[in-house]
């Protein structure tokens, strides 16, 4: 099963690199990583979404509770929460399919953020399934090159994951 795993670090250079060598020394892969700041400069928020079943998700949290600088570990897929990931590609598209291209962009909510003779850049913010769904609406124009974040997540309601 997916699980969508956040963990507040202190922001401090090698952390990233411990945690990847956790994952790496116990043969546990990871499926997507984020990492960003969080409002407090001198703490991080890595994202890292990683397939098992309930008995491996307990062992990576155990592990990563333990690291030094981990701060917070909580696997936030069983609760409700709000996941998102960005995708940005470039479409092939000439004069003769650009509108075509624009049509399934603007249904999709994403945003045309690039435009040249030969192809189109696109931005869109969504659920893993929804980024799927344009892409492979996209893929029979061509897709030339794409980059995606993976998933970063937030709990709803009045939960906080805190320092």
């Amino acid at each position: 099963m997916r699980h969508i795993i956040s963990v507040l670090v202190e922001n401090q250079s090698g952390v990233l690199t411990r945690i990847a060598g956790m994952f790496s020394s116990r043969g546990f892969n990871i499926d997507s990583l984020a990492v960003g700041e969080t409002q407090d400069p001198t703490v991080s928020r890595i994202t890292v979404v990683s397939h098992g079943d309930d008995q491996v998700i307990e062992q990576i949290v155990k592990q990563l509770r333990k690291l030094i600088d981990v701060i917070r570990v909580q696997d936030i897929t069983a609760e409700s929460h709000i996941e998102r990931e960005l995708l940005m590609v470039k479409v092939a598209s000439d004069g003769a399919t650009r509108g075509e291209v624009m049509q399934i962009v603007t249904i999709f909510r994403g945003r045309i953020v690039d435009v040249g003779s030969e192809s189109v850049v696109i931005e869109m913010v969504g659920s893993q399934d929804r980024i799927q769904a344009l892409l492979d609406l996209l893929e029979g124009y061509g897709v030339l090159e794409m980059a995606r974040t993976g998933a970063i997540g937030l709990a709803r309601g009045a939960q906080v994951l805190r320092v």
